[in-house]
């Protein structure tokens, strides 16, 4: 004897192939009151702070853009902190003094990589940008438990990028879905860039790391970085500018064909123990869950979803109107976690990893003041040039 789920699914299979929710609609209305999986309503009679906590815990979209928000207010505190610490340096020291963020470092993903590599090969921590190699394991740490997770909880970029197609949404009414023959090569492009990051930085000996971790360049690696933003070339802006346009009308332009970070994190989650999985015996094929994914996944087909293009935003989840079909998992049987402790996790192990290195030291840089006061005044000289990849020969006094 069928159940009321399994009626609905084989009475709605033919008319809910299309992602059309108009189409859709019949098959949930047919849902039984107890297997319908009711949307979040705040409780207005709770004090405000109450209703705001019961919101994070019980609406994942709210609770992932409440962390997305701190962090980008945090990367906003960090630029504000780095901006004073350049003025201070570009006055040659007349304009107060601003210690420089280590948190900055988050942003030279280069450095980091290598840094990294040099930690794996010789067992310490470089000092020039420890912070960069911190957040960076932070990154994959998370990624490790919780498949892509920081592109869509934490990262400033992935926030940028998501603000951004939602914004072509409320525009044009949807965004372009690129053809597969042609999604298929540009999202290779990213593990393309990785390939080539990661082919020439693990290439390099110890003692060459330690030359290039060491060198003047690299210790004024940020300011640089800095400068290329503040003096921003006209072919620079214009690049930066198209990027912005593309992922107005494609969801994630950058972040699904570009990002090398987006790649190695991709490639890392694949070994993560927590995925979607779905309760085919529960499934109405209403196609919702594939409907709202911005990654272009078929949730609706899979049993588990192991792609690398999930970033974990839990859209699917939220969006599926039946109990107990779309779930979080670590195995196909095992129990489910609620999205709250989920996305408590996420950002848990990476300010556990981050507090780690400050409490154990491997944080701050080891450039004093007065070095950074010798570096800004000879910002000019070859000495913080580099090209192809390597730096100029430099001296034990350079």
């Amino acid at each position: 004897m069928n159940t009321p789920i399994s009626i609905i699914k084989l009475a709605s299979h033919n008319q809910t192939n299309r992602s059309d929710i108009k189409h859709a609609s019949p098959a949930l209305r047919k849902i039984p009151t107890e297997q319908r999986r009711k949307k979040f309503k705040p409780n207005l009679s709770f004090r405000w702070y109450r209703r705001i906590m019961d919101r994070l815990k019980n609406d994942s979209q709210f609770f992932r853009s409440s962390v997305q928000l701190a962090f980008v207010l945090l990367c906003i505190w960090i630029g504000i902190e780095f901006y004073l610490f350049m003025q201070w340096g570009m006055s040659f020291g007349t304009e107060t003094y601003v210690e420089r963020p280590p948190g900055v470092e988050g942003f030279l993903p280069i450095s980091a990589l290598m840094g990294m590599l040099h930690w794996i090969y010789s067992g310490t921590l470089n000092t020039i940008h420890p912070a960069g190699t911190i957040i960076l394991v932070g990154f994959i740490a998370v990624s490790l438990i919780m498949k892509k997770a920081f592109c869509s909880w934490m990262c400033p970029v992935g926030t940028l990028s998501e603000s951004l197609w939602m914004l072509g949404q409320q525009l044009f009414k949807q965004n372009i879905i690129v053809w597969r023959w042609l999604d298929y090569p540009l999202r290779s492009l990213k593990y393309l860039l990785l390939f080539f990051f990661v082919y020439a930085i693990g290439a390099m000996s110890v003692q060459e790391l330690e030359i290039f971790i060491n060198s003047p360049y690299n210790k004024v690696a940020d300011i640089k970085m800095y400068l290329f933003f503040a003096e921003i070339s006209q072919f620079a802006l214009w690049t930066i500018i198209g990027l912005m346009l593309f992922s107005v009308v494609i969801k994630n332009f950058w972040c699904r064909y570009l990002c090398p970070y987006g790649a190695l994190l991709g490639i890392t989650g694949l070994l993560a123990p927590f995925r979607i999985t779905r309760v085919k015996e529960n499934c109405i094929d209403c196609e919702l869950c594939t409907k709202v994914c911005p990654s272009n996944i078929k949730v609706h087909q899979v049993s588990q979803v192991w792609s690398d293009e999930c970033t974990s935003c839990l859209r699917c989840v939220e969006e599926c109107p039946v109990k107990e079909t779309l779930v979080l998992r670590s195995k196909k049987k095992s129990a489910s976690i609620s999205p709250w402790v989920f996305g408590t996790l996420v950002a848990g192990v990476f300010i556990a990893v981050t507090g780690l290195g400050m409490l154990t030291g491997h944080w701050k840089n080891s450039v004093s003041k007065d070095e950074y006061q010798f570096r800004f005044q000879n910002l000019d000289s070859p000495l913080y040039n580099h090209a192809r990849g390597s730096v100029p020969q430099y001296g034990p006094n350079d």
